[in-house]
């Protein structure tokens, strides 16, 4: 699929338009991140779902990497941390906060997800396995 996106034919067509749009996420975060010294927004457009959910439909799969993609177009460090739970039948399934720095600044990144991450650990939001260190 790259060769053929790069043949004479259709890099104007393809890979020179991704770039343009590629440098317009680029920009549009800088401007952003001038401003501030982090962004927060979900991780994913909805709840994590059950496992094999799924897995017949591709395209819903997909759709909940939506959030996240721009952030690596942009080639920019991100976190992602547990920040509360959704009733899911039997158990409770998890919903992420994503927080996003600026290039190369991923220690203050790595600092305010820990503040968030001690701040929230008194809290039901994350279940006592995850914040004692250990995962089920």
């Amino acid at each position: 699929m790259g060769t053929y996106a790069l043949s004479a034919g259709y890099y104007d067509a393809y890979y020179k338009r991704a770039q343009q749009v590629r440098t317009l996420i680029r920009k549009s975060f800088k401007t952003a991140l001038d401003e501030v010294d982090i962004l927060i927004s979900p991780a994913a457009p909805s709840a994590a779902y059950k496992i094999g959910e799924k897995k017949s439909d591709p395209l819903a799969m997909y759709a909940g990497d939506i959030m996240t993609v721009n952030v690596n177009l942009a080639g920019l460090p991100a976190l992602v941390l547990p920040c509360g739970f959704v009733e899911g039948g039997p158990a409770s399934l998890p919903v992420g906060l994503q927080m996003i720095g600026s290039a190369f600044d991923e220690g203050k990144l790595l600092k305010v997800g820990h503040i968030f991450e001690q701040t929230l650990q008194g809290c039901n939001f994350i279940p006592p396995l995850v914040a004692n260190g250990f995962t089920s």
